[in-house]
């Protein structure tokens, strides 16, 4: 009896971790939609700029420079930059290929599986909903400093008092409030509308932002940076560090512009060259401003709620203080616009797949736009904002931010080894004309009522025989690794790989932290680690890409995700514990959903109507080799098909 027990337990967790590891099947055309495709790429480009500039330059840049890094902000947000530029590469590379709305929630749909998918789509959800919160806290802040404490004093006196203790604010923020549901609105009049309004606002935060650079080279103080007091870096290059971690905030509306491909004129050319243009723009506007900011009045004078007006102001340039004021408003209202318009299309995403509920799919006929999605971001952002205060915010939204990035560029790694599937119908197999669609079947996966045969009776399924094996010069690895199928090792390597960043930042942090000189054991563990993380690049290096195919790829794979990869591990240790906790009770709520609601309902899990692709066992797959020819029943045929690739999984 307990051999039986075990037995249909090992089939349930089988057929549990069948399904968590499906992969989403495209089909049909790409490009099709019921969203809207009326985004060039000059609209996607201000979009990101937008969703980038806005409390992060206006309220973060003084932030960071009074209590974390000093001068040595402009450092923090070159490194922050450099980090998020190697994750943007390959959030271009995707958006050009699977230009869908989701962004990195259907990417890892595409190439890792559901269950990676849900917890990024869930992470993307929370990063928005904060992001939203936290600008509009910060508009807020910057409206009352403005008006002198007066809406802050407002609400003291009708509190009577009474405060919120952690992790709520001190006091509600009734205006932040206010605005998110103000600007969800507006998003709902339509994507083409809300984009006009927002190109405008972001040329008028870059044009004050040229503004403040201007000012703060005729201001500039360079003993602000060189005192012997306290110098360039005040806190230290931990402290850099730290404010690295911190300024990332800055630059997560990157991927509102991956959000948009599915509403792009022409995805392929426009994703990555506004992601392109975007982190360029606004990595050179950070370092500047901030640069600007600190030569002005030393740092340890910075006003963290409104450093920019304030530090033109010290100057006597009242008028500064004004039309800078104006800038942040528009900055911190673009941010604001990017995060109400990618939340919404994330819950699409996620709804349309059957992992969320239905009724989160919907569109609306007029105007194209999910706005039943839309009225629940801006309450919930709206919530968020009426109670946490600001600093919370960010480092909450943070930690999901580090995840998605790093499974993105893991993806890119996994995606470019895998042999890619060619479809040819048998009856013109001897034509060269074959349709070649990504491997995206998972182990129980599906096709909607659209059937990779098509109107054929039958296809073959041929693999490139050159993709994911060892390139010819580094055939003497044969011998440890040429035994598993195409892929596989590359799917291992980069696991290793992840495991080993976060030993190695682990023990970096625990030396850094450390009051006593490290021993010697420690660098032996450090070199240790350094060349587990070589070797498993090397043997990624060693194995055949994918072909090009014309849209744009990430330059120098394994490397630049790697990299990536690295610096997101980084940054995350240098989040408080807090913010794990809470992070971890957000991943709970998350797995209830998932475990009790996505995984039965998922558009993945095979129905009478649609193809599946059985998991190979050992047994059933003694016989599959790759590079052999298999065959595709028609739609509606329940016999089992058995796909060599399956056996990855």
């Amino acid at each position: 009896m307990p051999s039986v027990r075990r037995m249909i337990l090992g089939h349930v967790m089988a057929g549990v971790c069948g399904k968590m590891n499906r992969r989403k099947h495209l089909q049909g055309d790409i490009m099709e939609t019921p969203l809207k495709r009326c985004l060039s790429t000059f609209d996607i480009t201000l979009l990101g700029v937008g969703h980038m500039i806005g409390a992060g330059i206006y309220v973060l840049t003084g932030t960071v420079a009074h209590d974390t890094a000093g001068p040595g902000v402009v450092l923090s947000f070159l490194i922050a930059g450099f980090a998020s530029l190697l994750a943007a590469l390959c959030y271009a590379e995707f958006g050009a290929r699977v230009p869908k709305a989701g962004s990195a929630y259907v990417y890892t749909y595409v190439t890792i599986g559901e269950f990676w998918a849900f917890v990024i789509g869930w992470n993307i959800i929370l990063e928005h909903m904060i992001g939203a919160a936290s600008v509009a806290r910060a508009w807020s802040g910057y409206v009352d400093s403005l008006s002198g404490g007066a809406i802050s004093n407002l609400t003291n006196r009708i509190m009577s008092g009474h405060t919120m203790g952690e992790p709520l604010g001190h006091v509600p923020d009734p205006l932040a409030a206010l605005l998110c549901i103000s600007y969800a609105f507006l998003l709902g009049l339509g994507v083409k509308t809300s984009a006009k309004v927002n190109s405008f606002l972001t040329l008028v935060n870059l044009g004050v932002m040229g503004l403040v650079v201007g000012l703060g080279i005729y201001y500039a103080d360079l003993s602000n940076w060189s005192s012997e007091d306290n110098g360039f870096l005040p806190f230290g290059f931990r402290g850099v560090l730290a404010g690295a971690a911190t300024c990332f905030y800055a630059f997560v509306g990157f991927d509102s512009i991956a959000t948009s491909s599915e509403e792009a004129r022409d995805p392929t050319r426009s994703i990555p060259i506004a992601t392109a243009l975007s982190m360029g723009i606004v990595t050179i506007g950070y370092v500047l401003v901030s640069a600007s900011l600190t030569l002005t009045v030393p740092y340890w004078r910075i006003n963290p709620t409104a450093a920019l007006p304030e530090a033109f102001a010290s100057k006597g340039i009242y008028w500064a203080k004004y039309v800078i004021s104006v800038g942040a408003l528009c900055g911190m209202t673009t941010t604001l616009f990017g995060s109400l318009f990618s939340l919404p299309r994330t819950l699409y995403a996620m709804a349309t797949d059957g992992l969320l509920f239905g009724f989160l799919g919907r569109i609306n006929a007029r105007t194209q736009v999910p706005i039943v999605n839309l009225t629940i971001s801006g309450l919930l952002s709206a919530l968020l904002a009426l109670l946490f205060d600001l600093q919370h915010l960010v480092e909450f939204m943070s930690i999901g931010t580090f995840l998605a990035y790093t499974i993105v560029s893991a993806s890119i790694i996994v995606l470019r080894y895998r042999p890619e599937k060619v479809l040819s119908p048998m009856s013109t197999a001897s034509t060269s004309s074959n349709l070649t669609s990504p491997p995206t079947e998972g182990a129980d996966s599906s096709s909607d009522g659209h059937s990779l045969a098509s109107a054929e009776s039958q296809h073959l399924i041929n693999y490139r025989e050159d993709t994911g094996k060892l390139k010819l010069r580094y055939a003497w690895l044969a011998t440890f690794v040429g035994k598993y199928n195409p892929g596989v090792v590359v799917v291992a390597s980069i696991s290793i790989y992840s495991i080993g960043c976060i030993a190695l930042c682990a023990e970096l942090i625990l030396l850094v932290q450390s009051s006593s000189s490290p021993a010697w054991w420690n660098y032996i563990v450090i070199i240790i680690l350094f060349l587990i993380l070589c070797g498993s690049l090397f043997i990624i290096h060693a194995h055949k890409q994918n072909p090009r195919t014309g849209s744009f790829r990430v330059p120098m794979v394994p490397l630049v995700p790697a990299l990536s990869i690295l610096f997101n591990i980084g940054l995350m240790f240098h989040l408080s514990l807090l913010t794990w906790l809470r992070f971890l009770i957000w991943m709970l709520v998350g797995m209830f959903i998932y475990f009790f609601y996505g995984i039965h309902y998922s558009k993945e899990a095979a129905g009478p109507n649609t193809y599946s692709i059985l998991m190979a066992s050992s047994e059933a797959g003694r016989g599959a080799k790759w590079g052999s020819t298999l065959r595709v029943s028609q739609k509606g045929d329940k016999k089992p098909i058995l796909e060599s690739d399956d056996l990855s999984h």
